[in-house]
């Protein structure tokens, strides 16, 4: 029997206005597992609705910073509590390793924790203006409702620091997850219910982006977007999103270089290639797609991962062994099979995998190409699979001007023993993260943005909060006469 989901507006949990449904898939059996409630633009009306009177009235505006931070981090112990079904939800929902998704629940909680301390640290200053016997300070005061928008291969974990900066600042928040991964969200707001969150800080809708997504967005109601996803979609939310002046945060695409030098340590180097573009079938945003070789070593790097190709088991995302799931969601899978007919016709020649797993399941491959240009599809277009293009080069100059010939600016990583080359590519690269003899780490505290057509702002870390906040100047005259500029005293 599938698990009937409901949706959860002001504080309640509600049908879809006219009681339609959607099956949700598991990737790997190709069965529906859930039911979702079918959302419209009236529901939208009333999440925002719902969102925006406990911004203004009752317990919400009435808590103090510390007492909104002290429920975050409740929150925080509660999914902790809650991990381990949580991570079952979103196994089903997206096929990712139910290894994975344990640890990404877990940490889910800690970004809750960090935003949770951040609450009662948010400070206005006061300003040493020239004017005299007038006091001048700031105020940071909530931006108003939030909308989230979350994609289907982390939805809990995307939408953590979102939802917790969010919630820091004092806003309230609409989340739509993806029509794909709707489950685990609804599923995280019994836990905003049993914190005692109150009614309408938090709100989840379900539905398909194209029917109410322009809608969402563009509601007047709304204060600011967040949103994870791919490129078009964020170029359509900010175009939507400015007719208003809302503030959007978007964290989209990437076509992320992976660079290993000859000196690099080559153990590790082929570990963090594998990791870049295997690890959740390669739909990861910061996927290491483009692996850039230094040619004295190409061979040696190619045959190598050829092998490790080889022994990657795909199979059940719930099973301990394990080392690679399906694609998550049928289109995507059908995308991801597209390229490699695209592959074939630009020239790329496929040293491993090129197909489809025979059998049940919507499962790619692991796939490797060689004698791949930089100008060919399949390295300028995020694929979102587990599709590697193996790039030669052959000096650092080469390198650098090879990794930043793309639209995109989000991840990159650099393999090397020498700091002097590790140091100027950090600085050199056009890309919001760099790692160096590492890959795909990220952290609550640390910023996680892109350049180019990687998106606007960045997510995670302290600063984050800020997007969620207005910055209000107050003038206070504690003198006899008030003071008029620019007017002459009558």
């Amino acid at each position: 029997m599938n698990a009937n989901y409901k949706m959860f507006v002001g504080g309640n949990w509600v049908e879809a206005d006219g009681g339609k449904r959607f099956d949700s898939d598991n990737p790997f059996t190709g069965r529906s597992w859930a039911s979702i409630p079918h959302g419209t633009t009236a529901d939208v009306d009333a999440a925002v609705a719902a969102a925006k009177s406990a911004l203004t009235t009752g317990d919400w505006p009435a808590m103090s910073a510390s007492q909104r931070g002290a429920l975050l981090r409740k929150l925080g112990d509660l999914i902790v509590e809650e991990a381990d079904r949580l991570a079952e939800i979103e196994t089903r929902d997206n096929g990712k390793l139910l290894n994975e998704t344990s640890l990404q629940i877990r940490y889910t909680a800690q970004f809750y924790y960090y935003y949770g301390g951040m609450a009662d640290k948010i400070e206005g200053a006061v300003i040493p203006v020239e004017k005299p016997n007038i006091h001048n300070y700031t105020r940071l005061e909530p931006i108003g409702v939030v909308a989230v928008i979350t994609p289907w291969n982390s939805p809990l974990l995307i939408a953590a620091g979102k939802i917790g900066a969010a919630l820091a600042a004092g806003c309230t928040v609409v989340v739509k997850p993806s029509e794909f991964t709707s489950a685990s969200t609804l599923a995280l707001a019994e836990l905003f219910e049993r914190a005692g969150f109150p009614k309408g800080v938090l709100n989840v809708i379900s539905g398909f982006g194209h029917e109410i997504g322009d809608y969402f967005v563009g509601h007047p109601d709304v204060g600011c977007v967040a949103f994870t996803g791919g490129t078009s979609t964020g170029q359509r939310i900010n175009e939507v999103a400015a007719k208003t002046f809302k503030k959007t945060v978007l964290e989209l695409g990437g076509k992320s270089p992976n660079i290993i030098f000859e000196d690099a340590d080559l153990d590790n180097a082929i570990l963090g290639a594998v990791s870049g573009i295997f690890a959740a079938s390669g739909q990861s945003c910061v996927a290491g797609s483009r692996l850039l070789v230094q040619r004295s070593i190409h061979d040696q790097v190619v045959e190598r991962l050829v092998d490790f190709a080889k022994s990657i088991k795909l199979g059940d995302p719930m099973a301990p062994d394990t080392h690679m799931g399906p694609i998550a969601t049928r289109p995507q899978y059908e995308r991801v099979l597209s390229y490699f007919d695209i592959a074939r016709s630009d020239g790329a020649e496929c040293v491993v995998g090129g197909t489809p797993l025979d059998g049940d399941g919507q499962f790619v491959q692991p796939t490797i190409y060689t004698g791949v240009k930089n100008d060919m599809r399949i390295a300028q277009e995020e694929i979102f699979g587990p599709l590697l293009s193996i790039i030669p080069f052959d000096d650092d100059d080469h390198a650098l001007s090879i990794a930043n010939d793309t639209l995109y600016g989000l991840a990159s990583g650099v393999w090397t023993q020498n700091m002097q080359r590790a140091f100027r590519f950090s600085h050199a690269l056009q890309a919001g993260q760099v790692w160096v003899n590492m890959y795909r780490a990220a952290s609550y505290m640390t910023p996680l943005g892109g350049y180019k057509r990687s998106g606007l702002g960045s997510e995670n870390g302290k600063d984050h909060v800020y997007d969620y906040l207005h910055k209000k100047a107050v003038w206070m005259n504690y003198g006899e006469d008030a003071p008029q500029p620019f007017v002459q005293k009558l």
